[in-house]
């Protein structure tokens, strides 16, 4: 099967959890994660869930497991806490949840993070990968980088990858 065959059975509706890791946004200021819902809602998807979480292990795997209990959730994405800060736990937290990671999806965020703002690309782990059957998706926090992740990869391949991990 091709490419395009493969492209004609990607889901066009997909529930998706979205969770900002910060310990200084509120719903208010979080800009990120409202890009996020937007752009999201803006292609034909569903944001199920919506909730900010400190940059601390224990409640990042918290928020990760109840979006994995979820049988209506397809996606989930988080973003900050991604840098290389002592307080940047985000990568540490969602790892080990992950059965496959998908390389590509970081490797391309830092490629095209490059074309926009150079070298400093090198510090970002955003990564993602596979877990329960869901797709974890983790951006750096910044409204740039969120836009650009979802403009550039996720927006054209979410329903993709939903099918790929369903088959």
């Amino acid at each position: 099967m091709g490419h395009e065959e493969h492209m004609r059975h990607a889901a066009s509706e997909v529930h998706c959890v979205v969770i900002t890791v910060s310990d200084t946004r509120t719903k208010e200021t979080d800009e990120s994660g409202l890009i996020m819902m937007e752009m999201l809602r803006a292609a034909g998807h569903r944001i199920s869930s919506y909730e900010i979480v400190r940059d601390d292990v224990a409640e990042i795997r918290s928020a990760i497991t109840a979006a994995l209990e979820s049988d209506e959730v397809r996606v989930i994405i988080t973003n900050g806490g991604t840098g290389l800060s002592k307080r940047d736990v985000t990568v540490e937290a969602v790892s080990p949840f992950l059965e496959k990671r998908i390389d590509g999806f970081g490797e391309m965020f830092r490629s095209l993070s490059y074309q926009e703002i150079g070298s400093a690309a090198v510090m970002s782990r955003a990564i993602g990968g596979v877990a329960f059957g869901k797709i974890i998706l983790c951006l750096p926090g910044s409204p740039g980088a969120v836009r650009l992740a979802l403009d550039k990869i996720i927006l054209l391949q979410i329903g993709h990858m939903v099918w790929e991990v369903g088959r």
